[in-house]
This record gives C-alpha cells, structure tokens and sequence, in this order.
C-alpha cells in the first residue's frame, strides 16, 4: 500500500495540496458596513502595451520625473489603472455588503476583459510589460479573494481562469531569465502578480516561478538590508527599496500559508530589508500588515503600523488591514 502511494504521489503526477491564500481571505468579514455599488468598468484594453516612461530622458539613475512623459504615461494607461481600481473597489463592496448585484457586475467585467483578451499583446515595451503585471496584481488577488471568501457563487468563470492564467504565462515570460544587473523591483512585483495567479488557479508552476523568483531577490539583498540595483536609483533609492519590498512581503505571506518559509532566506535577507526601509522611510507602510504576521514586530514596529490604519493597496489585496488583522 506504502508503494502505491508513493507512486500516487510522485512529482510527475502533481499530488499537491491545492494552494490557498493566508486565512485573512477566507474569512467572511461583517456585513452591511458598506452598500452595494456597480461601478461603470471601461472597455477591454486591447492596443498594443506601448506606453512612454515617467522618467523618459533622464540619466542612468531614472529618479528625474519628466512632467510631459508622465502626463503622456497617465493618460494612455487610464484605462488600465481605472479598470483595476474599479474592480478592487466593488470586490471590497461586495465583501463588506454581501450584495449580489455587485458580484455580477465584478464577474461581468471581468467577463468582458477576458473574452477579450485584454491585456494580452504580444507588441509592448518596458512600461507596457510592467503596467501588464501591475494590472494582474489587482485582478489576481481579487481573483483569490472572491474565489476564497465563503458563500461567494461563481459560475460559468472559465474564460476567466483562462485569461489570468494566460497573462501570468505572459508575466513569466516578460521577466523571466534577466540577468542579475537588471532584476529588480519589477521582477519582484511581477513574481508577486504571478504568486496571487497560482493561488487563485491552483497553478503550481506559477506558484514554484514566484518562489523561485523570491529566492533571487533575497539573494540581491545585502548584509545592510540594500538591494543593489535599487541604489542605483540614487535619490529615489529608498522610495524603490520600500516599492521591491512590498511584493515580497506578499509572496512569503502567500507561501508560508502553503508551508513554505521563505523568510529565513538568505540569513533571513526580508527582514534585514525591512529594516532598512523602517530606519529610512516611514511612509507606505501597508507591508507591515502582512509582515507582522510573518515575524513578531517589536512594540514600535507594531504602533507604527496601527498608526498607519486602514493599511490599503489595491495591488497587494485592497484593503490589508482586514486581510491581516492581529
């Protein structure tokens, strides 16, 4: 019997256990704090993901914002970012309300966007791949929360689990194999998209992808808790140690729910990278409440993250105080 089991379970035949979300987006949070809402979603985004830098025309150090190119690089991405916020927005609604109107004005959007193949163009540059998994961030762990929050009916949702799991594919393969010297707060943001994706599709090969993904970024920080190619970015350093920060706060936190403890990590590198950010920068701090259930936060630690409630980022779940309440 000892054998057959074996066999049973051998890698090749994929005998995990399905992949889940911490507890925070399994739970039912209280009702009627909130009304039911639709919010009007804009058409699928189809062009192709070619999109001008906020920092075009600047030095190596990308840390001079170009006012016209960032005006251009708003405008152009607007329908992504008001589709994402939309999204993030009714699916807190409708946690908050039970209202069932909304969830089919969710599910209906993303309907739409799927069986368009939004964001999917295989024509992009740079930006245009990192607003791709900056969008699959929201729509991933929104994705999770629905699919995981109980009593949620969602039916006849396979085009939508096709298209996530087409645009992490495409995910991977935007930022998949850099070389060290150009891994960095974008390579991390887009292993955290594709790490809300395997949780969501119970994809294992996105989940290993993301962890594999962690593991290089802890190996990039250093003794004194910096990353190497975030310095480069001189006087916007800390702001983008705090940014690459953020996603792999959610990546340990989604893995540890699934048995896996990447904090130790490189001599546990997370934790010598959040204090670095805490020593240099006390703003945008919604990492702290996943990080605290991640590692026991001294007493000021704590105060400064209650300080900062409601501690929300529509890209690491919405609202993450909820999430990752003591």
């Amino acid at each position: 019997m000892r054998i057959v089991c074996l066999l049973l379970c051998s890698p090749a035949l994929a005998c995990a256990a399905q992949l889940v979300p911490p507890a925070g987006f399994t739970k039912a949070l209280p009702p009627h704090r909130m009304q039911g809402k639709c919010i009007d979603l804009p058409a699928p985004y189809t062009a192709p993901l070619e999109f001008r830098s906020k920092y075009d025309g600047s030095d190596g150090a990308r840390a001079t914002l170009n006012p016209e190119a960032e005006q251009a690089f708003h405008s152009s991405t607007q329908p992504i970012v008001d589709f994402e916020r939309g999204i993030s927005q009714m699916i807190w609604r409708y946690k908050y309300s039970g209202d069932v109107d909304t969830l089919n004005c969710i599910v209906a959007g993303y309907q739409r966007w799927a069986e368009a193949n939004a964001l999917t163009a295989t024509r992009t540059n740079h930006t245009g791949r990192a607003m791709r998994k900056w969008a699959l961030a929201t729509l991933a762990t929104g994705w999770v929360e629905l699919k995981f929050m109980p009593e949620t009916p969602l039916n006849h949702t396979q085009h939508i689990d096709r298209w996530l799991g087409l645009l992490a594919d495409q995910v991977v393969n935007d930022w998949d194999g850099l070389p060290l010297e150009k891994t960095n707060n974008h390579s991390y943001w887009a292993a955290w998209s594709v790490m809300a994706t395997a949780v969501a599709l119970d994809r294992h090969d996105l989940f290993a992808w993301s962890e594999k993904m962690y593991r290089i970024a802890a190996g990039q920080i250093e003794m004194e808790g910096t990353l190497p190619n975030e310095r480069k970015r001189r006087g916007r350093a800390v702001a983008y140690h705090n940014y690459a920060l953020q996603p792999l706060v959610m990546i340990a936190s989604f893995a540890g729910a699934n048995g896996v403890d990447l904090l130790a990590e490189n001599h546990f590198a997370l934790r010598r990278l959040a204090n670095y950010v805490l020593r240099e920068d006390k703003q945008d701090l919604q990492w702290l409440a996943p990080y605290c259930t991640l590692t026991k936060c001294d007493n000021v630690t704590i105060s400064l993250r209650d300080d900062h409630r409601p501690l929300k980022n529509r890209r690491l779940g919405g609202d993450l105080t909820a999430l990752y309440s003591p």
